[in-house]
């Protein structure tokens, strides 16, 4: 979930001080001065463990009810307050939360009590703050509003925030008033929060990083800005950092050890067993067949019920037919409104609504304790996601059922989300040159150039997934120093006048009123300004104009939405500038989204193969996060395999040949031939930035192959592609024994094959360029008295559609004809009326030479052997 929108750019071109001190005359800050820096406590290790575990025991009873810790809890805090770094790998529902807000409550009594020195010479205002940094806006609200009624001083910098509420927030960490403050991980591209961040009085105690996992690219949800995490906590000299996971693998615990200087002694983990839940699988033939299955489930299993699927549409659709039938039932996923998705979460939690049925949007802090059913419609992308969803179920330690139907047809749609995330090469190299050679648009105060990138547009342009392009961006950042993300701008914003807007924002005199009310289009109802063009033109500061469309906006005066996000690059380095430069970039990033790719899908046939394997779930799942099942148990008892012996059996995989009829409809339909994965996700049926825009999603070849294996299908496009302007086409035949239509595919010629040309025209040799499709119908005739012992009649009709790609004339050429064949496996070749071929072999049924200029058919019975 992004950040943008979040008002940062509020933030624009204004001074740390000044966020500090908001409303107030600026304050003289020297930087390089030891008495304006944080003073960068350290707890004096003095203490016992008893005495940190009293110290933290005491805040948990007084501050949040409850007796004592769980699982590891206390020795991770105990870890932080003692000033070390720690990892936290706890199963969902397991209090990770309380590892940072204990501490972070916990600095100031500290002080009070004398059990902390400074390490500057002055002392500063407060004890500090705790930053949270999490992908999860609705979480971070729910534990501000948790902490707030607990009388704990706590704030989230999200995109609800108006301007005034955020002068609010910035004044309570000025005064020393605010202990843990939360912010998405996109808000540390905000240079101006990170400056100020430099200079909070008390310094930053803490910085905790949920959601961790996101760290690591082996992660089952990378996401590119936590690798910015690291690099912010050491900018800021942050004291101390804990990271919080429910799903590291021992890999990804390495990455976020390496990142974070953890040592291995504080990295605490707590198996994901739960004893109450009864892990089920249920091997299903087609997707029709889940519904009625469904219903039986709910009909055996009362309770709160969770039913997870992939798509929005089908969210919706479910929770349609399951109220129709009298269930209570509703939709939620990430394309709803805020407004929806509150009332649905609400409604879930106070029992009026007994079934959610969620995308992966649904579950995330969601503190319920008595969901009885987590019912996976659709397999998991990943063990991890399918741990964390099923860890959502018995909180309460009564018994809950997590049920999973496994089938084939969804098998599609898992491959469909990891094989649209890999460009094709020539895509990357021709993103990455449109960047490097992207004009700077302007400079920063310290006469650093900045590039703008509008995302949207480059991903449509070059048929990159926004997914993909931001980890390309954050790489070209972070691992070769070229750019450094800076505050993200709008590049238009637009409002509706409220009933304020003629008497009070006509009448404001200021200068950037003024521009405002000057300098934008009315519409049937949205006014629309482009601040950029507004700044120029009046010379008034951008960020004035916005901070003034912002502020009639919180009186209501306007109502104001944005659109058009350009990311801004700070230039590091001088930008690779050549073809071989961009080349060498390309490669290293290529293979590595490559080897992303691969890996993607091995963590999905992981899940596929614990569901299906001869073993037991729950043990299985344990040893995937490194951890075994406690007191030495063999096996969990309640799991599928357990409670059968018997593994769940899929339907064996069907591999279908190579419909070579479609893929003729899918190159007729698409003359893009510089792409062959492009024209594979067309067969498969995978959308993308270029598929949309060319509206071949909507054609009647999209996704006709998706019964495919995607492999085999780039292997064809890319031969295709490869043959395209080629003077020679070869082709596949195969005869049967019944009627048929045989679609022939163009077959690039290995470099071995000698061409010669030659032309009966009297005007001499010429030298043609065809775009070809060729295709042979025929049948085999059984009726005909057969004059030669083992020979059947092929009756032929054969097609050359072809365009003259210098001229664009087009023209179709029919054959009809017969002979005796026998099933020999010879070759077969065809070529255009200029040219004759030798040397290639191809292994078919029959064999025929098309001789153009005498319009015949002869048969060849020869046997070859398959060179390819």
């Amino acid at each position: 979930m992004s950040d943008y929108g979040s008002g940062d750019d509020l933030l624009d071109d204004v001074d740390p001080d000044e966020l500090l001190s908001t409303g107030s005359k600026r304050v003289n800050v020297n930087p390089a001065h030891d008495s304006v820096q944080h003073p960068s406590k350290r707890v004096k290790k003095t203490l016992t463990y008893e005495q940190y575990d009293d110290i933290s025991r005491s805040i948990l009873k007084r501050d949040f009810g409850y007796d004592d810790f769980r699982y590891e809890q206390a020795a991770a805090i105990r870890a932080i307050l003692r000033g070390d770094n720690a990892l936290a790998v706890f199963p969902t529902g397991a209090g990770k939360s309380l590892c940072y807000q204990i501490p972070g409550i916990a600095f100031e009594e500290l002080d009070a009590a004398g059990l902390t020195e400074r390490q500057s010479k002055t002392s500063a205002i407060g004890s500090g703050i705790t930053i949270v940094v999490s992908p999860l806006i609705a979480l971070m609200k729910d534990q501000v509003d948790a902490l707030q009624r607990r009388g704990i001083p706590a704030a989230c910098l999200d995109s609800t925030k108006t301007y005034d509420e955020q002068k609010s927030i910035n004044a309570s960490i000025r005064e020393g008033r605010l202990r843990i403050l939360y912010c998405a991980p996109e808000r540390l591209n905000n240079e101006g929060f990170v400056e100020s961040m430099k200079f909070v009085p008390g310094g930053i105690r803490l910085v905790a990083v949920d959601e961790a996992h996101c760290i690591s690219e082996w992660g089952h949800s990378f996401r590119p800005d936590y690798l910015k995490v690291a690099r912010f906590v050491s900018e800021i000299k942050a004291e101390r950092v804990i990271c919080l996971t429910a799903t590291a693998t021992p890999r990804v615990a390495e990455d976020v050890r390496r990142a974070f200087d953890i040592r291995e002694s504080n990295v605490f983990r707590t198996s994901p067993y739960r004893p109450n839940l009864q892990l089920h699988a249920e091997a299903v033939k087609t997707s029709d067949d889940k519904f009625p299955r469904l219903l039986k489930f709910l009909k055996d299993h009362s309770g709160p019920t969770l039913v997870y699927v992939t798509a929005q549409k089908q969210a919706e659709g479910l929770a349609r037919d399951l109220s129709k039938l009298g269930h209570v039932a509703a939709c939620f996923h990430a394309g709803l409104s805020t407004e929806q998705k509150t009332k649905t979460q609400d409604a879930f939690m106070a029992g009026s609504v007994r079934i959610v049925v969620a995308t992966i949007a649904f579950g995330m802090g969601i503190d319920k304790a008595d969901i009885r059913n987590i019912l996976h419609y659709d397999i998991s992308n990943t063990v991890e996601e399918y741990s964390q969803q099923v860890g959502r179920a018995g909180r309460d330690g009564k018994p809950s059922f997590c049920t999973l139907y496994i089938c084939r047809d969804d098998f599609w749609m898992r491959e469909n989300f990891v094989r649209g995330d890999l460009p094709s090469r020539q895509s990357l190299q021709n993103l990455l040159e449109d960047i490097f050679l992207h004009e700077p648009t302007a400079k920063l105060p310290d006469g650093g150039d900045v590039i703008k990138l509008n995302q949207l547009a480059l991903g449509k342009k070059h048929d990159v997934r926004a997914s993909p392009l931001s980890i390309i961006l954050a790489t070209i950042e972070l691992r070769f120093g070229l750019i450094r993300a800076i505050t993200p701008e709008y590049s238009t914003y637009q409002f509706e006048t409220g009933p304020g807007y003629d008497t009070q924002v006509k009448h404001d005199k200021s200068p950037e009123a003024k521009a405002i009310v000057s300098h934008n289009k009315k519409g049937r109802k949205w006014h629309t300004i482009d601040v950029n063009a507004v700044a120029n033109d009046t010379m008034q500061p951008r960020a004035d104009i916005i901070r003034k469309l912002n502020e009639f906006n919180d009186k209501g005066l306007i109502r104001v939405k944005t659109s058009g996000v350009l990311s801004r690059y700070k230039i590091l380095k001088t930008l690779p500038s050549t073809p071989k430069q961009v080349g060498a970039i390309t490669d290293k990033l290529h293979a590595e989204m490559e080897d992303r790719e691969t890996d993607a899908m091995k963590r999905f046939q992981t899940l596929c193969d614990l569901l299906t394997d001869t073993q037991c779930f729950a043990r299985e799942l344990t040893r995937y996060f490194g951890t075994e099942l406690p007191n030495g148990k063999p096996n969990c008892g309640h799991c599928t395999y357990c409670l059968t012996g018997k593994p769940v059996v899929l339907p064996p995989k069907p591999k279908p040949p190579v419909d070579l009829i479609a893929i003729r409809d899918i190159l007729s339909c698409c003359d893009v031939r510089d792409d062959p994965r492009f024209l594979a996700r067309i067969a498969f049926g995978i959308k993308s930035p270029r598929i949309t825009a060319l509206k071949l999603d909507k054609t009647e070849v999209f996704g006709a192959m998706q019964n495919h294996e995607f492999e085999s299908l780039l292997k064809e496009f890319t031969k295709a592609c490869e043959s395209e302007g080629s003077a020679i086409t070869l082709f596949h035949l195969t005869t049967s024994a019944t009627p048929a239509n045989i679609n022939l595919l163009p077959r690039t010629p290995p470099p071995s094959v000698s061409l010669q040309q030659s032309c009966s025209d009297p005007s001499g040799p010429r030298s043609f360029a065809f775009r070809e499709i060729t295709y042979l119908r025929y049948e085999v005739s059984a009726a005909v008295a057969s004059p030669q012992p083992n020979t059947t009649q092929l009756v032929f009709e054969l097609v050359n559609e072809s365009t003259d790609i210098s001229t664009g004339c087009a023209c179709q050429n029919v054959m009809s004809g017969g002979d005796w064949v026998d099933d020999s496996h010879t070759w077969y070749a065809c070529v255009d009326r200029t040219i004759t071929v030798g040397g290639t072999k191809y292994p078919v049924k029959t064999s025929a030479l098309i001789d153009w200029d005498r319009w015949r058919l002869t048969v060849n019975q020869t046997w070859v052997c398959d060179e390819r």
